[in-house]
C-alpha cells in the first residue's frame, strides 16, 4: 500500500483475518465510505503520515504488533488521528485502557455494520475539523504572525522554533528586545498558536499609565474601593484568566505594583482593591522589556525577585543591525503588504531605495522598516533626509529647530497613512489630543493628506 493510495482513503481497516477484513471493507464501501484494507500493523505504519485525513480501525488481537501497540504508534505520529479498536470479550479491558489514553472508540465483537459506519462518520467529522483548524492556524501564522519574525538568519529560525515549542506550555515568558523589534508580535504568536487562543489576549503597557492608575487596571476594584469607584471593575489580570496577559515595558512598572504582581504570580489568585476575597486565576504571563533586567545596573529599582519569577524562559529579539541579511526579505514582505493595503502596484526599486536598505542602521528596527516600506509603496520611496537636513533655517533656536523636525515627522506620518488620524497617531506614538494640539501649533491641515476615494 503506497502513501499516495492511502491519501485517497477515508478508513484504514486493519485485521489479519482475510475474510473478515474483506467483508468489513465491502460493508463500509456500501455505506459510502472509502476503506482500504491492511493485513498487518506494520503495513499501516509504513504508509501513514501526519496529514492523513481519515480514521484507522484495527482489531486488537493480531500477530506481531497488536492493535493496542498500533494505536500507541499512531498516537506518537499524530495524537489527533482517530483510532477505533475492535475487541473480543477478552480484550475489552485493554480497549478501555486505550480509550483512557486517547483512542476514539472501541466496538466489541460481534457488531452490526451500521454501528461501525456511524462511529466512523463521527470520527471523520472530528478529523476534518482538526485538519481545517490546522490549515487556518498555518494561514494565520503565515499572514499575521510573519511581520517582525520574517527572516532566515539562525537567530530568527531558532526564535520561531522556540515560539512553536512554548506555545502550548503554561510557562511565563520574558521577551527582551529594543523598541520596534516585534515583542508584541511574539506575545501574540505565543497566544494564538497555543491552546489558550480561545480565551482573551490582554495587553497592558506598564509605561503608559501613571502609578495611581496601573494598580486598578491590573487588579481591578470593588464599588466604593476609592473615591470615584462607583461600580465594580474587573482588572486586566482577572480578565486574562485562561488566556494570556501581556505586560509591555515591564521595567516601567511602579514598585508598589511589582510587589502585588509577584504575590499574584506565586499564588495564582487575586484580591481586587477594596476586597478581601481571593479569586483564583488561570494565568499565563508574557512580559516584554527593552532593558536587560538580568543586569543589576540596568534593573535599577525593578525588584530582583519579580524578575527571577518571570524569567522562567527568556526570548531575545535581535535588532535589525544584528541581522542585516534579513533586511531585504523583511522589506519585500512589508512592501507587498503595504501595496495590498493601499491598493497599489508593486513598485520597481531604484538605486536610492536599495542603497538605503543596505546603508541605514535601522535604529527604529522593524517598525522603522515598515514605515519605509509604506512610503515606497506610496511612491515616496526616497529615504528620509538625515536629521541635520530638516533642522530649518540657520540661526534658528534649538526649540524652533526641534519644532521643524517634529512638524516634518508629523507631515510624513500623515502622508504615509493618507491622513488617517488613528493610524497616524499610532505611528507617531502620541495621544490623540497631543496630535491635534500639534496640528494647530504647526498649522498643518490634516484633510490635505486624505486620499481620494
Amino acid at each position: 500500500m503506497t502513501t499516495r493510495a492511502l491519501c485517497d482513503a477515508d478508513i484504514v481497516f486493519v485485521d489479519d483475518d482475510a475474510d473478515l477484513r474483506e467483508a468489513n471493507v465491502q460493508a463500509l464501501q456500501l455505506a459510502g465510505l472509502r476503506a482500504t484494507p491492511f493485513a498487518s500493523a506494520a503495513g499501516v505504519l509504513e504508509s501513514l503520515t501526519p496529514d492523513f485525513a481519515g480514521v484507522v480501525v484495527t482489531d486488537v488481537r493480531m500477530p506481531g504488533m497488536n492493535g493496542i501497540e498500533l494505536f500507541r504508534a499512531i498516537r506518537a505520529l499524530d495524537p489527533d488521528i482517530p483510532v477505533v479498536l475492535i475487541s473480543g470479550h477478552a480484550d475489552i479491558a485493554m480497549a478501555v485502557e486505550a480509550m483512557s489514553e486517547g483512542a476514539y472508540d472501541f466496538i466489541a465483537k460481534p457488531y452490526a455494520g451500521p454501528r461501525l459506519a456511524e462511529t466512523l462518520r463521527r470520527a471523520l467529522e472530528k478529523r476534518a475539523l482538526i485538519i481545517e483548524n490546522r490549515r487556518l492556524r498555518a494561514m494565520a501564522t503565515a499572514d499575521e504572525g510573519a511581520g517582525a519574525l520574517v527572516g532566515e538568519t539562525p537567530a530568527m529560525v531558532r526564535l520561531r522554533q522556540t515560539i512553536h515549542h512554548l506555545a502550548d506550555v503554561d510557562v511565563d515568558v520574558l521577551v527582551l528586545g529594543e523598541t520596534g523589534t516585534g515583542k508584541e508580535v511574539v506575545a501574540n504568536l505565543l497566544h494564538r498558536l497555543g491552546r489558550r487562543r480561545a480565551k482573551p489576549f490582554v495587553a497592558l503597557n506598564c509605561g503608559a499609565l501613571p502609578e495611581t492608575v496601573i494598580e486598578s487596571e491590573l487588579f481591578g476594584y470593588e464599588a466604593g474601593a476609592f473615591t470615584g469607584a462607583q461600580k465594580r471593575r474587573i482588572g486586566r489580570i482577572e480578565h486574562s484568566s485562561g488566556g494570556t496577559l501581556f505586560l509591555d515595558e515591564l521595567e516601567s512598572m511602579p514598585v508598589s505594583a511589582q510587589v502585588k504582581l509577584l504575590r499574584v504570580l506565586e499564588a495564582r489568585e487575586i484580591a481586587p482593591l477594596g476586597s478581601n476575597e481571593l479569586r483564583p486565576v488561570d494565568l499565563r504571563v508574557v512580559a516584554a522589556t527593552k532593558v536587560d533586567l538580568a543586569s543589576p545596573a540596568a534593573r535599577g529599582e525593578f525588584r530582583a525577585d519579580l524578575f527571577y519569577r518571570l524569567n522562567v524562559v527568556t526570548l531575545r529579539l535581535p535588532p535589525l543591525r544584528e541581522r542585516r541579511r534579513d533586511v531585504p526579505l523583511l522589506f519585500a514582505h512589508f512592501l507587498a503588504r503595504a501595496a495590498r493595503k493601499y491598493g497599489r502596484e508593486m513598485p520597481k526599486l531604484d538605486r536610492s531605495v536599495e542603497r538605503h536598505l543596505v546603508e541605514n542602521d535601522w535604529a527604529g528596527n522593524v517598525r522603522e522598516l515598515v514605515h519605509f516600506a509604506e512610503r515606497v509603496a506610496l511612491g515616496l520611496g526616497e529615504a528620509a533626509p538625515p536629521i541635520g537636513a530638516t533642522t530649518g533655517r540657520p540661526g534658528q533656536s534649538l526649540p524652533d529647530r526641534l519644532g521643524t523636525i517634529e512638524a516634518n515627522l508629523i507631515r510624513e506620518a500623515l502622508e504615509a497613512h493618507g491622513g488617517d488620524v488613528r493610524a497616524t497617531v499610532e505611528a507617531l506614538g502620541i495621544p490623540r489630543k497631543t496630535f491635534y494640539d500639534k496640528l494647530v501649533r504647526y498649522g498643518i491641515e490634516r484633510a490635505a493628506y486624505e486620499k481620494e476615494r
